[in-house]
């Protein structure tokens, strides 16, 4: 890919032509079936819509992101990323609001590896169906979406989880290229959001255009202050995709402290993700894809562990199969040119532990067992362990002294699999 220019350059911020509006003004065309369907489908999650206290900030990225996505229909990328596409920002000035894409070039290559179309990603994220919001089981102040599909998951994020996700940006590129089977989530996009001064989410502004600049000056050294705070955000693939038919979500770690979540009402429509605790004298059931799970299990944690990431979770779903989705063949096909489009590896394919594929979307963090279908996913990739998680586990180890604490990965997966 080609490098950006020396300083910034002059780029305009399109817009899309509908603008931020209630999914009913797309869904409308579609038959009394498709939103019956869609509504169905959507139970236990909540829209964010006209009055909903983040519906200015959704319209927002909404608009922001389908004009950044925009700049990479227009300039695809031509080959794998270089240091300058790791380290670009571009900024674009719309009304109201600034938003800017990091390492923009990167992850349009990612993107693209996965053989995710860009104007698929573009009608997701952008206007056109509100995105919505789940009840969260996390401790964190983060705030999560979902896009209106289902299909992507927004987090937000603080400037130093933002700061050390970008600085191993390149080696997570490298890992996805050695092991394009893993089960690490897969990030798509890094962006900030900052509001007009002396505005408040939601008030127009009209503002010049915007400017395409370099990471290290913009983002990763200074982080410069700005009359209102930015807003950092990432964009990952849902580990739970397409979610019509999930039962259970859990997120292990491996640790009981803190680990248990109030499970909904029976019949209540509330999705809610259950943690370790919730999850005690279950197994899954795989089959003869354990073992293959162990070993990119290995791979991916020690992975993590090189760049002191600790506090990692494995978000597990259970999804019952059909009569006629069970047995050898009836939905596995060798789909490994799809999920390793883009990528040259000089390792053989055995070293990089290719598994059979589901002919299913959403592929590479599904594994179907003799009776359920597991989604299966490694995040919290970007957690700091900084003073204040150490702090946290010196607390906890005081407080705890005999429960295990960390993330323990393959060692939590050995207890929970079948034999």
């Amino acid at each position: 890919m080609a490098a950006p220019s020396p300083g910034p350059r002059e780029v305009l911020a399109p817009s899309p032509e509908a603008g931020c509006r209630p999914a009913t003004s797309t869904s409308g065309r579609r038959g009394l079936l498709w939103r019956l369907r869609d509504k169905q489908a959507r139970l236990g999650l909540f829209e964010i819509g006209p009055g909903h206290e983040l519906h200015q900030l959704t319209c927002m990225m909404q608009a922001g992101l389908w004009a950044a996505t925009q700049v990479s229909m227009d300039h695809p990328p031509t080959g794998p990323p270089t240091e300058e596409d790791f380290s670009e920002v571009l900024t674009q000035v719309h009304e109201g609001f600034e938003l800017g894409t990091l390492a923009g070039p990167a992850f349009a290559w990612l993107r693209h590896s996965l053989g995710l179309a860009e104007g698929d990603y573009q009608a997701a994220l952008g206007p056109g169906g509100p995105y919505l919001q789940f009840l969260s089981t996390s401790k964190s102040k983060a705030s999560f979406f979902l896009s209106h599909d289902q299909r992507f998951f927004l987090k937000t994020q603080r400037r130093r989880e933002v700061r050390a996700l970008l600085a191993h940006l390149p080696r997570y590129v490298q890992h996805l290229q050695r092991h394009p089977h893993s089960l690490l989530a897969r990030l798509l996009g890094v962006h900030s959001l900052r509001v007009a001064r002396g505005k408040k989410v939601g008030e127009a502004e009209a503002r010049g255009p915007g400017q395409r600049g370099r990471l290290e000056g913009e983002i990763l050294s200074s982080l410069t202050p700005y009359p209102r705070p930015q807003k950092f955000f990432i964009i990952m693939q849902s580990v739970f995709y397409p979610a019509g038919r999930i039962s259970e979500r859990y997120d292990i770690k491996g640790c009981e402290v803190s680990r248990w979540v109030e499970p909904a009402p029976e019949g209540s429509p509330l999705v809610l993700v259950l943690k370790d605790l919730n999850f005690q004298g279950k197994t899954i059931d795989l089959g003869p894809q354990r073992t293959w799970l162990l070993h990119q299990m290995e791979l991916d944690t020690a992975f993590l562990r090189e760049l002191n990431v600790l506090d990692y979770s494995l978000l597990m779903a259970f999804q019952r199969l059909h009569e006629d989705e069970r047995g050898p063949g009836s939905s596995l096909i060798f789909r490994t040119a799809r999920s390793v489009r883009g990528v040259q590896s000089p390792e053989e394919p055995g070293s990089q532990n290719r598994r059979l594929l589901p002919d299913s979307p959403n592929a590479l963090h599904i594994l179907d067992g003799p009776e359920q279908r597991y989604f299966l996913g490694l995040v919290d990739l970007s957690t700091v362990y900084g003073l204040r998680k150490r702090l946290e586990h010196l607390w906890k180890t005081l407080r705890y002294p005999d429960h295990e604490l960390e993330a323990q990965g393959v060692k939590v997966l050995n207890k929970i699999i079948q034999q």
